[in-house]
């Protein structure tokens, strides 16, 4: 007999599953750190990194489900901080590192528990993978593990080595700067604190079929909690460039890159699905800002009326 307790318990057998995923990956990364002769402290945490990313795609392919590995985006961040902060020259966490880790530790807890709370369990699976099945069965599984774990392992590593001077090395004395990249981050927790509590109120809600959510932050950006998560990369950036401004001469390009997927990848992708699924969604882009929130724009028709 199904129901709303099957589908409870269902949900959460999956959740331990998705936890015995991230547990036995992180003791495979930290056996990795123990054992891996690799002086370096940098060098060291990728190849952990990495060998973790492969413990969580054996558990995706086990239960042929990409999105064992959809946390992982932001559970590993918090492990690898910590590990660094245990390994940082000065011994004594100073302001700034504290810093970091706050920024690190309450966006990565916030978004790990929003997709806790969304994810439905094992019946689910992202839409984009299920694309990726449609389009290129054969291709799938390798597609899955460039595209779906190692790539983002490898963005979000190179995410955090923005900040890696920031949290190793005591650098340049906290300052102004380090003000401006803590206040960065914590707006850009916020903005996607509220966005993703006003997109699940309104998918939890009465509403009409193909209905797009033009409230709160959505009345002037169509993708606010995107906006957040590029402003979090950001204030790592920033903190980097306040400990070390030769450091962060070339990672930039993290930050960069970040941003360059959520313009070119992750919201062309989103939107060309949103316009397929919902008849009035090209009055939305016609209105509404793209990412920056701003009022909303009158439709040329309606100008000229």
């Amino acid at each position: 007999m199904n129901g709303p307790g099957a589908d409870t318990k269902a949900k959460s057998r999956a959740l331990m599953l998705v936890g015995g995923c991230y547990a036995s990956a992180l003791a495979a990364g930290l056996a990795t750190l123990a054992l891996v002769p690799i002086e370096s402290v940098l060098y060291r945490t990728l190849v952990a990194d990495l060998v973790a990313t492969l413990v969580v795609f054996a558990w995706s392919v086990r239960y042929d489900n990409s999105s064992f590995y959809d946390a992982y985006w932001s559970v590993i961040p918090i492990a690898i901080v910590a590990y660094w902060i245990s390994q940082a020259e000065s011994g004594v966490p100073e302001l700034r590192t504290l810093a970091v880790a706050a920024v690190v530790f309450i966006w990565g807890i916030r978004l790990t528990f929003n997709w806790a709370r969304g994810w439905s369990g094992l019946d689910h699976e992202d839409w984009r993978y299920v694309q990726f099945r449609e389009s290129a069965p054969r291709a799938y599984w390798a597609i899955s593990f460039a595209g779906l774990h190692v790539f983002p392992t490898l963005i979000v590593f190179a995410g955090l080595l923005a900040a890696y001077p920031a949290l190793m090395r005591p650098g340049r004395a906290f300052g102004p700067l380090d003000l401006v990249a803590f206040a960065v981050g914590m707006v850009g927790i916020w903005l996607e604190w509220r966005a993703d509590r006003e997109l699940h109120a309104f998918v939890t809600g009465p509403r009409r079929p193909g209905e797009t959510l033009r409230e709160g932050l959505w009345r002037y950006s169509r993708h606010p909690n995107y906006l957040g998560e590029i402003l979090l990369w950001w204030s790592l950036f920033l903190f980097g460039l306040a400990a070390d401004p030769q450091w962060a001469k070339w990672a930039i390009a993290a930050p960069l890159a970040m941003t360059a997927m959520f313009l070119f990848v992750s919201i062309p992708l989103l939107e060309k699905r949103s316009l397929e699924r919902r008849p009035g969604y090209q009055r939305v882009i016609e209105e509404t800002s793209m990412l920056i929130p701003l009022p909303p724009r009158k439709r040329r028709r309606d100008r000229m009326a």
